[in-house]
């Protein structure tokens, strides 16, 4: 069995999900991350061609994801099977994400609040839902991003400008900016995600 180091604050993938990795020759997280790196970048170049404007819905939300890490796993784009160290009971996660998807039509179509604060609720409430068993993180970024870029007409967050998959200042400011949001503050969040 692989064992993966996680950086501070990462979910770990449980011994089932382990066994649904594509490429059996991956021994060690920094292989595991290029292999999924690569993945991205080729979901990024499909979605600079499609450039999708129904993001706001479960169809669309595990096809990002299938293409973000489908070559990599085999559960990539379906719905974690196991509750995990953060988000609600597995079986909440459709009806969650749904909520979510409505508020958000909502939040843009009621326009009381800044594109940028619209972004960050939503990233916050995804990344609190956690979809998928690995990645939510980086898939709760990118769809807040197409949110904001396809939708909302803004331009992409930085993202403290850094590699938040690794351990390091930026991902730790990018930890306690989510336990902020979890308080309902969501002031360190819109400072970070535009640094």
């Amino acid at each position: 069995m692989i064992k993966f180091e996680y950086p501070e604050g990462a979910t770990p993938i449980d011994p089932d999900e382990t066994a649904g990795l594509r490429l059996t020759h991956i021994t060690t997280r920094g292989e595991l991350d290029r292999w999924e790196q690569d993945n991205i970048v080729a979901a990024l170049a499909w979605l600079d061609k499609v450039k999708p404007t129904d993001i706001l819905n479960e169809q669309f939300v595990k096809q990002l994801h299938r293409r973000m890490f489908g070559n990599v796993w085999k559960w990539a784009g379906h719905f974690r099977q196991s509750d995990k160290n953060l988000g609600g009971p597995w079986h909440q996660v459709p009806a969650n994400l749904r909520n979510l998807c409505d508020d958000a039509r909502l939040w843009i179509e009621l326009r009381e609040e800044l594109p940028d604060q619209i972004a960050v609720r939503f990233h916050h409430r995804l990344v609190s839902i956690h979809p998928f068993p690995n990645g939510n993180g980086r898939h709760a970024r990118l769809m807040a991003d197409l949110l904001l870029e396809n939708i909302l007409h803004c331009s992409r967050f930085t993202w403290g400008s850094a590699d938040l998959s690794q351990a390091g200042n930026a991902r730790q400011r990018y930890i306690a900016a989510l336990h902020a949001a979890d308080a309902h503050n969501y002031d360190p969040l819109l400072a970070f995600v535009r640094t």
